[in-house]
């Protein structure tokens, strides 16, 4: 098989040489073309007879004698040329027969017809070669199929699979539409930076690297949060990011290292205005990108339309185990009633366990887009108490197929109890936990210069993708994802 494709590879860099010979660069420059492929196909009655010029890669070649039926394949689709050699002449229709290969660019110039069996087509009286290709793509009916070899070639994938080339191109409209919604609601989209000192604003592992000039230990960011607050207390009442998060954690179906997040907050605001906007916010991406709020997600069909399901966490553990939290009155009570449901080790607090029974029992079965709120203190360091209820905060997150997509609070701007919490987590570090936040003192003086009560929201884009293309895998939307080195 090596011996065979060094044979192959070898004869197209001899075909270079000949090329040359004959006066032809293989790698040409600037190419004009006058339509793309698909405007050809949608507007043939109204184009038909014209001349069009269209430009890509040759992704099929038929000959018959002298003439040779190809499809030419651009950004917005592919279609057929005809070419004959008494239209093209004798010597570059030989140039083309015998030197011009599947996975070559080319562009075209002719006539669009209608062929006799009624494909719409050019029918070529110049064709250009603009790029030599000097590997072989893989074979036409079998395709790219090694999933391996997708993600590490995605630009391979994207020549051999047209539906790679469309996701992404939904992916692109996603994020076009996310900004243009928040635009029109006066939110100010920010950059704040990827290199920081500390690691906050999430409970994850981060990557660390070292800065030379200054030597000193730097993160990749994990978050959005903290700096797009600092900016509230600045000033800035509506305020959002889109940007890459760095957590140095597993790689599988539903996670990748670095991701897209999009933070939002909105001073004088409350959770809320973050549900109101969130669900808005899905739904008219969803209809914009779509055409519609309806998608089928792996054969279940999801319906992003306006209002969400609303839940508290202890009506929903309540609703699927039958365990009311709210009559729980002790740690110890709570470690004895859900001993036998969960499998842990140590002792936890009532909170904790209510957030172990809902991932434990409730997650997986909130297909629908629903919002649970209400949720413990231990694991929400950054969101605001309940009034009526310290021991829970005004935080919910929005739940699709049983995935979190969206994570929200009223958040704490508190500086006092900022500070308490911080420490709580400081103190979970020292004992062991790698995934506790750092305290953050800058953020503890920003917050004492007085931060407006504000609503804030996170939402993981790359899954949103996922939900709108039917892809399985994270993997399947990103473009470039994180792979082990073969060697």
């Amino acid at each position: 098989m090596e011996e065979n494709l060094t044979e192959l590879l070898q004869i197209r860099r001899d075909k270079i040489d000949a090329l040359k010979e004959k006066g032809i660069e293989p790698f040409h420059g600037q190419f004009k073309r006058t339509h793309q492929t698909k405007e050809i196909l949608d507007n043939f009655e109204a184009l038909e007879g014209q001349k069009a010029i269209i430009r890509g890669r040759l992704m099929s070649k038929r000959g018959h004698g002298k003439a040779a039926f190809v499809n030419v394949a651009d950004m917005s689709g592919n279609m057929q040329v005809y070419i004959r050699k008494d239209r093209l002449g004798e010597d570059a229709f030989d140039v083309f027969t015998s030197l011009i290969d599947i996975g070559d660019i080319i562009g075209v110039e002719g006539e669009i017809f209608r062929t006799q069996k009624g494909e719409i087509s050019i029918r070529a009286e110049k064709v250009t070669l603009l790029t030599k290709s000097l590997l072989p793509l893989p074979e036409k009916f079998h395709g790219l199929k090694d999933v391996d070899l997708r993600y590490r070639q995605r630009y391979l994938d994207m020549i051999m699979n047209a539906d790679v080339k469309d996701t992404f191109v939904t992916r692109s409209k996603v994020l076009r539409e996310i900004r243009h919604f928040l635009d029109n609601k006066d939110f100010l989209e920010v950059e704040t930076p990827v290199l920081t000192s500390i690691a906050g604003g999430a409970s994850a592992r981060p990557f660390i690297t070292h800065h030379n000039t200054l030597d000193m230990d730097l993160f990749l960011r994990i978050s959005l949060e903290l700096p797009l607050k600092r900016l509230m207390v600045g000033g800035i009442e509506r305020v959002y990011e889109l940007g890459r998060v760095f957590r140095n954690e597993g790689v599988s179906t539903k996670h990748n290292p670095e991701f897209t997040l999009l933070e939002v907050y909105q001073a004088y605001g409350d959770l809320r205005d973050m549900m109101s906007l969130t669900e808005n916010m899905v739904a008219t991406v969803a209809e914009n990108v779509l055409g519609k709020t309806e998608v089928v997600y792996q054969g279940t069909p999801i319906d992003f339309k306006q209002p969400w399901r609303k839940i508290s966490m202890v009506d929903a553990v309540k609703e699927h185990t039958g365990i009311d939290f709210e009559a729980i009155g002790s740690d110890e009570e709570a470690m004895a009633i859900c001993k036998d449901q969960l499998d842990i080790e140590g002792n936890l607090s009532k909170g904790e366990l209510l957030n172990e029974m809902f991932e434990a029992h409730v997650e997986e079965q909130l297909i629908q887009p629903t919002f649970v709120y209400d949720y413990p203190l231990e694991i929400s360091p950054l969101a605001k108490k309940l009034r009526d209820n310290p021991m829970l905060t005004d935080r919910f997150e929005a739940f699709v197929f049983g995935r979190e997509l969206a994570n929200s609070f009223s958040e704490l701007n508190d500086p006092i109890d900022q500070k308490e919490r911080f420490l709580d987590q400081v103190a979970r570090k020292e004992a062991g936990d790698d995934e506790a936040q750092p305290y953050d003192s800058d953020f503890i003086t920003a917050l004492e210069y007085g931060m407006p009560p504000a609503g804030g929201m996170g939402m993981g884009i790359d899954r949103l993708v996922m939900f709108l293309t039917d892809a399985l895998s994270i993997r399947d939307i990103i473009i470039y994802p994180a792979m082990k080195n073969k060697n």
